[in-house]
């Protein structure tokens, strides 16, 4: 019998064909005691250097099969595995705790992970999972156990798992993937990105159950809204066929023309841009037609170390990125660190709710060296550049006169001493809490850009937890209360002549287009792979047309009721 499943959608796309249901191998650990912790240490080093090889082995079949973001991935993961605080904690526990050392890097790498499960940003978040992954590797070296996929079907499959690791997925042979469904996971955990990357449906956080699925049952996966159905009936499978063609079909047209401009049928052209996060994003964001970048994360210089990169580290990280570049417009997203991403070399309180905590620019006022720095060393590298810079976590009119006080002194600083320096900078802050939203028309004065994080403002907007399977499909930023905060801010801003982007998630959703272009969006960011298809998007649509659209959408009262429109549509 037919059975419909929601979940959330992590890579449009519609794939139709037999289930493979993943459950990878159980690992037992003992009771964790050990009498000789020198040779448990021992044990765990060789582990380490058994663990290093695969991940370099890995990291090579990534870059040879699916592109240097993956690879990138497993250049993470030996950080990880390198990491000199999570070592310090493993031998800690084997020569002080006496545990044995699979004990140690399970007890370690949990309370490692954990850490990182408890910040505010999704992105980093998910980063708990690669974590877990590192672990698992190295306690299957210590107990000598393979991973291999020997059972992997000698058909292409539809994957359903609880979860998957990025061992796990890397490994899997890539012609024989239809798509991916998970029970857990995010828009930005590894098996998106994965599939994103290799151009695949997926569904994530979707509540199937494993133990009464067998293999080769058929179904219908729709990566798009989220949907999978079960032992689909034939009418169901004819139609999922013609939506299949479809897509196959735009996905080919949207990539010929990535490199063309997104200009309306009226005549409108509209920025695209990435949201890149290291080196090998930029380059691939190029790749895929991204007019610039919109959103570049640089947290990835002051996390997982002992110490605060210094500013000349900084500038030379960010040249690397912004020599990709060009001239193309480069907007950075300044330290978005706090009480929830905390760092051993600033002093951070336990706190109660860290995602409501102390971060991002609250945090300046105690510690605007960290800021500044970061500012001069962007202001260096960004000579010659499109620079754009904004700060995170604003809420107030005083906090974005900080931010601008903070670059105004840094661009000082460096005239006095002589150093080139970026002559094109604009400075934004980021819409993510809703009091910013409201007080748009009075932040704006002090700004010249909104850049829009719809990730947050939905969880903030609505109380939604997004990382809680239980209450994330209740947090959609088509919810009608997320809207009407983007078009407060759109109107604001453009009441003043100045522009606004959006960097979340929902500036790559295509049916979510529409209803941006009808409010005035002026500059779409997302991960790179999304960019043809945005842009295939807006040349099939006429401005006045969204604007028609923007204003029924505003009217409506729920985010089903949003979407069931636009769909139609």
């Amino acid at each position: 019998m037919s059975k419909t499943i929601k979940g959330l959608s992590a890579s449009p796309g519609v794939a139709i064909g037999p289930i493979w249901v993943y459950r990878p191998a159980e690992i037992f650990i003992d009771d964790g005691q050990t009498k000789q912790p020198e040779e448990e240490w021992i044990l765990f080093l060789d582990a380490t250097a058994t663990a290093r090889r695969q991940l370099q082995a890995l990291e090579e079949k990534a870059r040879h099969e699916i592109g240097p973001a993956e690879a990138e991935i497993f250049a993470a993961h030996q950080m990880f595995l390198e990491d000199p605080d999570l070592q310090g904690m493993i031998e800690g526990l084997i020569r002080e705790e006496m545990l044995n050392a699979p004990a140690a890097v399970q007890n370690a790498v949990e309370g490692y992970a954990g850490a990182f499960e408890e910040m505010d940003d999704a992105y980093f978040r998910e980063r708990a999972a690669d974590i877990r992954d590192v672990g698992a590797r190295l306690i299957r070296c210590l107990l000598g156990i393979d991973h291999d996929l020997n059972s992997f079907p000698d058909r292409p499959v539809i994957i359903v798992a609880e979860d998957l690791t990025p061992s796990d997925t890397v490994q899997f042979p890539k012609e024989q993937l239809l798509g991916f469904c998970t029970m857990r996971g995010g828009p930005t955990s590894h098996t998106a990105i994965l599939a994103r990357s290799l151009g695949l449906p997926a569904v994530v956080s979707a509540p199937v159950d494993l133990d009464f699925l067998q293999d080769d049952t058929t179904v219908i996966l729709d990566g798009g809204s989220g949907q999978i159905v079960i032992d689909p009936s034939k009418g169901s499978l004819a139609e999922a066929e013609k939506m299949q063609e479809a897509w196959l079909a735009a996905e080919k047209s949207a990539l010929a023309a990535a490199h063309d401009p997104a200009i309306t049928l009226d005549g409108q052209v509209v920025e695209i841009v990435a949201n890149i996060g290291n080196l090998a994003d930029a380059h691939e964001a190029l790749e895929k037609g991204a007019e610039g970048v919109g959103l570049f994360r640089t947290e990835f210089l002051f996390l997982e170390r002992a110490d605060m990169p210094d500013e000349e580290e900084q500038y030379l990280a960010y040249r690397d990125i912004f020599q990709v570049m060009g001239e193309r417009p480069m907007l950075v997203r300044t330290l978005d660190i706090g009480g929830d991403k905390s760092v051993s070399y600033i002093g951070f309180e336990e706190e109660q709710n860290p995602f409501l905590g102390w971060r991002g620019i609250r945090m300046m006022d105690d510690h605007p060296h960290l800021l500044l720095t970061q500012l001069r060393a962007l202001l260096r590298a960004g000579a010659g550049c499109d620079l754009r810079i904004m700060v995170p976590m604003v809420a107030t009119k005083n906090e974005a006169e900080f931010g601008r006080s903070l670059l105004e002194k840094a661009q000082t600083q460096l005239r006095s001493e002589g150093l080139k320096q970026a002559q094109q900078v604009q400075y934004g802050i980021m819409i993510e809490v809703p009091s910013a939203a409201l007080m748009a028309a009075q932040i704006i004065d002090v700004v010249d850009f909104f850049s829009i994080g719809t990730n947050d403002l939905t969880q903030y907007t609505l109380a939604v937890d997004r990382t809680n399977e239980r209450v994330a499909h209740l947090g959609s930023p088509f919810d009608p209360a997320v809207l009407k905060l983007i078009q407060m801010t759109i109107d604001a801003a453009h009441a003043k002549n100045k522009w606004v982007g959006m960097c979340g998630e929902f500036a790559g959703q295509p049916l979510a287009v529409p209803v941006l272009l009808g409010l005035g969006l002026d500059e779409f960011s997302m991960a790179p792979t999304a960019v043809p298809g945005v842009k295939e998007c807006i040349r099939r649509l006429s401005a006045a047309d969204c604007k028609v659209v923007a204003e029924k959408v505003m009217e409506m009262g729920s985010a089903d009721e949003v979407r069931a429109y636009l769909e139609k549509q």
